[in-house]
């Protein structure tokens, strides 16, 4: 099945942005390192039922995130404990702890479930919101393929800097060895190397939809983009700021 065609956007869409869509949801339906096909789809479905969740609605206004409880709207068929991850991280993620990320495994999700979980809904909301930003329909979601998670964990991650083990600034070998783009790691890049192919699908859809670590040099703008480095920042750092980006 073809994804992201777009044959009636009111505008023109660069191939490279239809090309890094649908390649990634080919890659969402399969297994992943810690998630079957069918909870990564369902991962990637409760990131959508999260931006009109009413608990979290209510959440949001408390003081404190624990002082309200309550049951999010969901169907997705997911754990209770992965759909609170996946709303948190769409409707609340400023104030994520790292005593909540540490209880998650007690609650039934692996610290590497979690960064991979992480990486889905954050790849799948950029694309959900670039639609709705151009008002666009929102794509359907994939058809799961079967099949078992790799459990695939990366030997030399490490905790220190984050609230998750992360890859090394430097020295990384094996499967991992080219994994830092131009041998920038900036934190930003290594909070999902404890899964690798989480981080690689983010690289791959940030360079399309923004600037690709390498493009990051470039400080004038690229031919491709319809406005220049400076116009982009400047979006850029509004949407961080409306965000309460830790950034």
């Amino acid at each position: 099945m073809a994804y992201f065609e777009y044959s009636n956007s009111p505008y023109p869409i660069r191939q490279d942005i239809k090309k890094e869509f649908s390649e990634f949801w080919q890659r969402l339906a399969k297994p992943g390192s810690w998630w079957t096909g069918a909870e990564r789809v369902a991962i990637a479905q409760e990131s959508r039922t999260a931006v009109n969740c009413s608990f979290c609605s209510i959440r949001k206004q408390s003081l404190s995130p624990y002082n309200v409880t309550g049951e999010h709207g969901s169907d997705s068929g997911l754990d209770p404990t992965a759909v609170d991850a996946v709303h948190r991280i769409v409707t609340d993620q400023n104030r994520i702890t790292r005593s909540w990320v540490e209880s998650l495994p007690d609650a039934g999700i692996s610290t590497e479930g979690y960064v991979e979980l992480t990486g889905i809904v954050v790849c799948v909301f950029s694309i959900d919101e670039f639609h709705r930003a151009l008002g666009l329909p929102l794509e359907d979601m994939p058809e799961p393929v079967s099949g078992e998670p790799s459990h695939y964990r990366p030997a030399q991650a490490e905790l220190g800097t984050g609230f998750v083990p992360m890859l090394p600034r430097e020295g990384l070998t094996g499967a991992e060895e080219n994994l830092w783009p131009n041998g920038r790691n900036a934190n930003v890049i290594r909070a999902l190397s404890l899964v690798p192919d989480a981080l690689r699908d983010w690289l791959a859809l940030s360079s399309a939809i923004y600037l690709s670590v390498e493009g990051m040099a470039n400080l004038i703008g690229q031919d491709d983009r319809s406005i220049n480095r400076m116009q982009m920042e400047l979006i850029a750092a509004r949407v961080s700021a409306i965000n309460e980006c830790f950034y």
